[in-house]
Order: structure tokens, then sequence, then C-alpha cells
């Protein structure tokens, strides 16, 4: 009985909802087009021809093609033609509630206010996103399975996290821990999960990616939101992060890690993490240890914006201290030509996770706007790659080329010359395709 329920299960969400807005079509075809492939400065001028979800062919010449009704033809009208969006760290279930509402809220009404995000995330062109702690499954299976809109998902499920960590959610009253109590709510949702030792550590990974964990975050250094750890406290041991590496790889894909110090980062590499997230309080021998062992760096724009009310105290404090470092952590970025991945990383902050295009904004401070767009598309493209075989969709994103995937973002205006068009999605963004669906389409 048990096997038939779960192939009943899986059977159902296999086949998929389709969603009403959506328009699809076997074959698209987008005529007269500037085209940014992703990966340099030199556009083309050109035509695109998708077939189901794939890019099958670019040319400067006219594309033949049969005029059915399974054929849209799509005039670009000579607009400016580019792939898809991708947020390389983002929180999809915690970017638009307060703290204290996602701890102590309902899950279902969390999953709704994260559900309409999802929507208004791929309306401003976001079609990728790589989602670093919460429980996000569900959303992600209600998007696949066309229940809502929203962009594709590369979940890491719950955040793992030492005791005191960045990660740990609980009261202090919850100290000392005692099994019999059962676990916190944070950890009954999959939010985070509190490992101590490299068995537990092992354990809590082996469980994200038996949900259908893309990459393992592991929280490695002190946090600005969390209420226990100083900014400056290197978490875990090297032997617990080994333990997650070990399992992750066994697996096919990667650990990232939550660091802002030297220390932490420095540990994290020696223990074989692929990737760091944040690292802005770094210095120069961290980042030529980066560079000697090929890991990634996803780096966020995080400037001072004043204080909104958001953060304690205590947080903001470690907050103001954190930002002293992002123009050197920039900096040394640039000197040793590192290739950056672009990540938002909003929390708890609902105004301003509806401003998307501001984060983008935010990179000019250091970089030229092709830089910029090649972050957020090409180089968060290879960043998803790494999960091998664990990522949960088959093709390659980010680029504009024959053979990737069709996630595609047509702009009214040249983005190359001018970013400041991103500020507007709903009047700038006109065309918006994910995995060869048209998602939006106001030029006709």
């Amino acid at each position: 009985m048990k096997t038939f329920m779960l192939a009943f299960f899986l059977v159902v969400f296999a086949l998929g909802i389709n969603h009403p807005s959506v328009s699809q079509q076997k074959t698209i075809l987008i005529n007269n087009v500037e085209i940014f492939n992703g990966k340099d400065a030199n556009t083309i001028k050109g035509n695109v021809l998708i077939e189901g979800n794939t890019i099958k062919k670019i040319s400067s010449s006219p594309i033949p093609t049969n005029k059915s009704a399974n054929v849209k033809i799509i005039d670009g009208k000579g607009k400016f033609l580019m792939p898809g969006l991708i947020d390389a760290h983002y929180h999809a279930m915690f970017s638009n509630l307060s703290q204290i509402a996602l701890l102590t809220g309902n899950i279902g009404f969390v999953n709704l206010v994260a559900g309409k995000n999802a929507e208004s995330l791929l309306m401003k062109g976001f079609t990728s996103i790589r989602d670093l702690g919460g429980p996000v499954f569900g959303l992600k299976q209600a998007i696949d399975a066309g229940v809502i809109s929203g962009p594709r998902i590369w979940p890491s499920g719950a955040f793992i996290s030492q005791t005191g960590g960045h990660g740990d959610f609980r009261l202090p009253n919850d100290v000392p821990s005692d099994a019999s109590n059962g676990f916190s709510y944070a950890e009954r949702i999959n939010a985070a999960a509190i490992a101590d030792s490299p068995d537990a550590v092992r354990l809590k990974a082996r469980e994200q990616l038996m949900l259908g964990a893309s990459q393992i975050k592991l929280m490695a250094g002190g946090g600005v939101s969390s209420v226990y750890d100083p900014l400056d406290v290197t978490q875990y041991t090297e032997a617990e992060i080994r333990a997650a590496v070990e399992a992750a790889e066994n697996w096919g894909t990667y650990v990232t890690v939550h660091a802002y110090t030297p220390r932490a980062i420095q540990q994290s590499i020696r223990a074989g993490v692929k990737c760091i997230d944040h690292g802005q309080m770094i210095d120069e021998e961290t980042v030529k240890m980066m560079v000697d062992k090929g890991v990634f760096w996803s780096l966020q724009p995080f400037i001072d914006e004043g204080d909104k009310g958001v953060l304690s105290p205590d947080s903001r404090a470690k907050q103001l201290e954190m930002y002293q470092g992002t123009d050197t952590a920039f900096e040394l970025a640039k000197k040793y030509k590192m290739k950056i991945a672009f990540g938002s990383d909003v929390l708890f902050d609902a105004q301003k996770a509806s401003l998307t295009g501001v984060q983008l904004l935010k990179m000019k401070r250091w970089f030229s706007n092709v830089e910029i767009l090649q972050m957020a598309t090409g180089n968060n493209g290879e960043l998803l790659a790494l999960s091998g075989k664990r990522s949960p969709y088959t093709g390659k994103l980010g680029v504009i080329e024959e053979g990737a995937l069709a996630d595609i973002l047509l702009i009214n205006g040249n983005l190359i010359q001018n970013l400041e068009l991103i500020n507007e999605p709903e009047k700038n963004i006109l065309v918006v395709i994910k995995d060869g669906k048209i998602y939006k389409n106001s030029i006709q």
C-alpha cells in the first residue's frame, strides 16, 4: 500500500499543472533583436528560434519557420534580448516577512507570501535563484508543477548551523538542549538544522540532500541578523565542515558557506568548500587562497542604506562593522580578476525585496554595466552548474547560445548603455520567457 501511495504521489506531481497565464508554444521565433549573450559586451543583431525549452538557432539572417498555430512569432523591433537574470543568494521564504513573523506565524501564510513574491520576482526578470536557506522545497514544487509562476529554484533547504551559530533561531530558554523536548519550531519547518560534531553535520547534510537540496549551506562564521554570535567568531571546526563537504561530494554537489572573516573563510577552504558567500571582511592573503583553490565568490553589494528599524541595535552595530569591509572586498576581487556571483541576500524586509533592480544598480559602485550583467547571467549560470547532476534542471543557463535553456528577457532599451531601465520592470521588461514558455509579452 505504501509503495502504491508513493507512486501515485510522484505521478500526480510529475504531470504538473499548467498555469493559466502562461503561453504554451512548441516553437517561438523572436525576430529583429539586439542580443547580449551573457558572456561579453559584443552584442549582435539577429533572430532567435526556440523549440521546446531550448534555444535552437541564433542567426543574423532570417530563420525560416512555418506559421502554424504551434509557432509564436514575436517582432522584437530592435529591442535588447538577454538571458534571464539569476540571483545567486536569495531567501525565497525569508525575504518579505519579519523574523518574528517567520518564527511565530503559520507556515501556510509564509508559503503564500513567498509564492506571491516568487511571481513578482519572475516578472522583474529573475528566472532563476539559488536559495541559500529556508523551507523552500514546497514552493519550488509548486512552481515546477505550474501551480504558480516563479523562478527556477536551486534549493539548499535548512541552514545547517552549530549551537549558537548564525542559523540558531532558538530562544535562550531552550538551552540546555533536551532531546525529550523535541525540535524547535525553526527545525520542525526545516528552516534551520542545528548540528554539533562531524557525525551530526553529516546527518543533517544528508537529510537536506534527501529532500532535494542542490547544494548544502553551512554557517561558518558570525552573522548580522543572528542573536548569539559576534561577527568575528569562527563557527564549526574544519572536521565538521569537511563532514558536510564529503556528504555533498558523495552526492555529486558542493557546500557553500556563510562567512565574513579570513579565519572562517580559510578554514572552510581547507575543508573543501567550493563557494564563499559574503566575505566582506576578507584580507588579501585569503583572496589569494580563494584564487589558488578555484573557489567561487558570491559577494553581495552590502553598503549602508541607513537604519530602517528592521534590525535590533546589536545587529545594526554588527551590520555597520561588516559594511566597512565591502569596498576592500570588491577592490581585492577586481585586483585578482575573480569571477564574482551576484546575489541580493535580502532578509526580513518586504520593501527591499520589492526593489530588485536597486540591488543590481548598487554594483555600479565597483563595476561597469556590462560587468554587472555578466555577473547576473553568465557568471551566476556557472555557479549554478556547480551542482552537477544535483541541479534540478537539465541544461545551460545564463547565456544566449544554441543549445542553452530558453530563459530570455526582451528589454525596452539597451541595459549595457542604461542599466537604470531595470528599475521599472513593468514598463521596460517587455517579454519574459522561462523554460521556453512565455510568462509575459507586452510587445505582441
